[in-house]
C-alpha cells in the first residue's frame, strides 16, 4: 500500500508538473486522492469555475505518450439548464450595454490573448499534440478574429434611406439573435472557439460553448481571460460532454443558433436536428482539398507548398491540402516531393524541432493506417510510407509519419474518404480541364489550389472550380477575418458562414423601421431665444 500511494504522487507530481506553471488553473481540481487520480476540468457557469457533480467522467489523454492528463465531465442535465439559464439571465442587460463597452472589453481581451499566447499554446500540445509552433499559430488565428471583432461598430451598422415618401424614412438596426451556442473540435482548440463566441459576443449575444472533450483546456484558459477583461458573469458559459451534450443544444428553446466545425457526420446530424428546432445552423464540415500542380509552377516553392500543408498538424486540418493532381510533366516532380516529405522530423509536440506531432487518438491512427492499406490494395503505389514510424521516448504515442500514395483513382477509397492523418494523395491529369474535372466531381468543396506562373491558367481555375476557397500559389487559402471562411457543396451547411461580414450576419437578425413624421406638425415655429422657466 505505502508502494501504490507512493507511486500515486509520484504520478501526480508528474501530471502537475506537464501543466504550464504560469498558467494557474483554476478550472482544474487540484486534490490527487490516488494512483487514478488526474487533474478533472471544471464547467463554467455564471462567471465561476464550478466542479461537476457528475458521475461520468472522460480521461483526457497526451497523444504523444497516451498517459491521462486530465479528466472531463459528462455535464449532467441540471448543470447544462444552469448554464442556458445563466445565459438567459444575462442577455437582457448584456444585448443593452453599450456596442462601445462590448468593443472595449474585446480590445482588453485581445490584449491579454496575446499576453498569454505560449501558455495556451503549451495547454493545446499537451492534450492535442500539435507542435509548439503551430499551437501558437492555432491562438493567433484565432486572435485575429477576436482583433476584427473589435471593428464591430462598423460590422453592426445598419442601412437608411430618407424620404421614400414625404416625411417617411425607412433605416435597419442589427440586433443580437439571443442565446447561441458552439460545438468545437479536437483539432483547433483555440481558434475555432474564438470563431464563434467572441463574434456572437460583441453582437450582443450570449453563448453557451461545448469544446472537445478531448482538449478542453484551451478554452478554459480563454474563459478566464475574457472575464479578466471584463465580461459580465453569464454572457460566456462552458459545458463538457459528448452525445447528450450535443442534442441538449440541438434541443433547447431558448437557444437561438448553433455554429459547429468537425466531421461531417456529427455536422449532418447537428445541421438537420438544429434546423428542425427552428435553429439556425452554421456547420462547417470534412473535406478533400485538392492542389493542381502545373507544369510551368516555381518547382522549388511548389513542392515546399505542398509538403507544408499536406503533412503540417498531422494532417489533422479540414484545410489540409491532401491531394495533389499533377498535370502534364508535373508528374516527374513526384521523386523531389518524397524526398522532402522524408526530412520532415516527426516528434512529440513540444520537442524542439519537431515538425508534426502525433495523431490525436490511438482510433484515430488505426483509422488512417487501414486508409493507407485500402490504397495499397486497390492499386495505388506507396511512395512513402508512415506507418511503422518509431519516435524515441515516445513509443506509446499516436505517431504516423508522412505517407504519400501515388497513382490514386477517384474510386479508391483513399481518395473519397476525408483521410484526416499525414498521408498525401497523388492523381495525374494530362491538362488543366482534366484537373478542374477531377476536383468538380468530388462532392466536398472546402478548399483548393493551383500551383502555377500563368496568370490566365489561375484565372481560369479559379473562376471553374467549384469549391468555396481558391488559392492562387497559396496551399491554404483560409481567409483573414474581414472576410468570410466561405466553403462550400459538402463541406457546409447553412446559409451564412463563419466569421467576417457573414459572422455579423448569423449573429444578429435585422430589424427595419419606417417612421413617419410629417412636417406639418412640427410646434416650433420660431426659434426661442429667451432664458427658459418652468413655467414656459
Amino acid at each position: 500500500m505505502a508502494a501504490l500511494a507512493g507511486r500515486g504522487a509520484q504520478v501526480g507530481q508528474r501530471l502537475l508538473c506537464r501543466i504550464p506553471p504560469k498558467v494557474s488553473p483554476t478550472w482544474y481540481s487540484s486534490s490527487f486522492f490516488s494512483s487514478f487520480s488526474v487533474p478533472a476540468t471544471k464547467l463554467f457557469i455564471d462567471g465561476k469555475f464550478v466542479e461537476s457533480k457528475t458521475t461520468e467522467w472522460i480521461d483526457i489523454h497526451n497523444p504523444a505518450t497516451n498517459e491521462v492528463v486530465g479528466r472531463v465531465p459528462k455535464a449532467t442535465q441540471s448543470e447544462m439548464e444552469a448554464a442556458v439559464t445563466s445565459c438567459k439571465k444575462a442577455l437582457r442587460n448584456w444585448s443593452e450595454t453599450s456596442v462601445l463597452s462590448r468593443q472595449q472589453i474585446l480590445l482588453r481581451y485581445q490584449q491579454l490573448i496575446k499576453d498569454n499566447l505560449k501558455e495556451v499554446a503549451k495547454l493545446i500540445t499537451l492534450e492535442q499534440g500539435k507542435t509548439l509552433a503551430d499551437a501558437e499559430g492555432d491562438v493567433f488565428r484565432g486572435l485575429q478574429v477576436v482583433e476584427h471583432a473589435c471593428s464591430v461598430t462598423s460590422l453592426m451598422l445598419g442601412e437608411t434611406l430618407p424620404s421614400i415618401t414625404k416625411d417617411m424614412d425607412t433605416y435597419t438596426f442589427r440586433m443580437p439573435l439571443g442565446v447561441c451556442a458552439g460545438i468545437a473540435p479536437f483539432n483547433f482548440p483555440a481558434m475555432i472557439p474564438l470563431w464563434m463566441f467572441p463574434m456572437a459576443m460583441v453582437c450582443g449575444n450570449t453563448f453557451l460553448m461545448k469544446p472537445s472533450e478531448r482538449v478542453p483546456g484551451a478554452l478554459m484558459f480563454l474563459a478566464k481571460l475574457l472575464q479578466d477583461a471584463g465580461a459580465p458573469d453569464g454572457t460566456l458559459n462552458i459545458i463538457h460532454g459528448q452525445h447528450e451534450a450535443v442534442n441538449f443544444i440541438c434541443d433547447h428553446p431558448d437557444i437561438k443558433a448553433i455554429s459547429f466545425v468537425g466531421s461531417n457526420q456529427a455536422g449532418e446530424y447537428i445541421y438537420e436536428r438544429g434546423s428542425r428546432n427552428g435553429k439556425r445552423v452554421q456547420s462547417n464540415m470534412g473535406a478533400k482539398n485538392h492542389g493542381v500542380v502545373m507544369p510551368d509552377a516555381n518547382k522549388e516553392n511548389t513542392l515546399n507548398q505542398l509538403v507544408g500543408a499536406a503533412f503540417g498538424a498531422a494532417g489533422q486540418r479540414c484545410m489540409a491540402l491532401s491531394t495533389a493532381v499533377l498535370v502534364g510533366e508535373a508528374k516527374k516532380w513526384l521523386p523531389e516531393l518524397v524526398e522532402r516529405a522524408k526530412n520532415l522530423r516527426v516528434n512529440a509536440g513540444d520537442q524542439p524541432g519537431a515538425d508534426l506531432g502525433p495523431l490525436i487518438t490511438p482510433q484515430a491512427k488505426e483509422r488512417v493506417c487501414h486508409l493507407i492499406e485500402s490504397g495499397v490494395k486497390e492499386g495505388a503505389a506507396l511512395l512513402l510510407d508512415g506507418r511503422d514510424i518509431k519516435v524515441k521516448g515516445y513509443e506509446r504515442g499516436n505517431f504516423v509519419g508522412p505517407t504519400i500514395l501515388a497513382k490514386v483513382q477517384p474510386s479508391m477509397t483513399c481518395y473519397k474518404e476525408e483521410i484526416f492523418g499525414p498521408v498525401l494523395v497523388v492523381l495525374e491529369a494530362d491538362t488543366l480541364d482534366e484537373a478542374i474535372e477531377i476536383v468538380n466531381r468530388n462532392p466536398y468543396g472546402n478548399g483548393t489550389a493551383i500551383f502555377t506562373t500563368n496568370g490566365a491558367t489561375a484565372r481560369k481555375y479559379s473562376h471553374l472550380v467549384d469549391v468555396g476557397q481558391v488559392g492562387v500559389n497559396v496551399p491554404i487559402p483560409v481567409p483573414l477575418p474581414m472576410f468570410s471562411f466561405t466553403g462550400s457543396r459538402a463541406s457546409f451547411r447553412g446559409d451564412t458562414n463563419f466569421y467576417g461580414k457573414q459572422g455579423v450576419q448569423f449573429y444578429t437578425q435585422l430589424k427595419t423601421i419606417i417612421s413617419q413624421w410629417k412636417e406639418e406638425d412640427a410646434t416650433v415655429t420660431k426659434p426661442a431665444v429667451v432664458m427658459p422657466t418652468m413655467g414656459n
